[in-house]
């Protein structure tokens, strides 16, 4: 699998994972642990991690969670530049 490829699949299921606890919150129901959705964001997922958030107003106002995911960001657009300019 190509990392285009690996990437396309990791933000398609951090989308449904994300829409998935969004329905267990309305419903009350079990919901998906935080560590495994910031996980998801860890390995590529970030894009549809804020996507979700905007779509469906998940996982805003927690700032703890808030905090995390903008720390892996930072960390991820970190390591591309830092990729870029290597290559370059």
């Amino acid at each position: 699998m190509t990392l285009l490829g690996f990437l396309l699949l990791v933000n398609v299921v951090t989308l449904l994972v994300f829409r998935a606890d969004k329905a267990a919150a309305a419903a009350r129901a079990r919901r998906v642990p935080e560590r495994r959705l910031l996980a998801l964001a860890a390995i590529g997922g970030t894009p549809a991690a804020y996507a979700a958030r905007r779509a469906w107003h998940h996982k805003t106002r927690k700032q703890p969670f808030t905090a995390r995911l903008h720390g892996i960001a930072a960390l991820q657009a970190l390591l591309l530049a830092a990729t870029l300019v290597r290559a370059g």
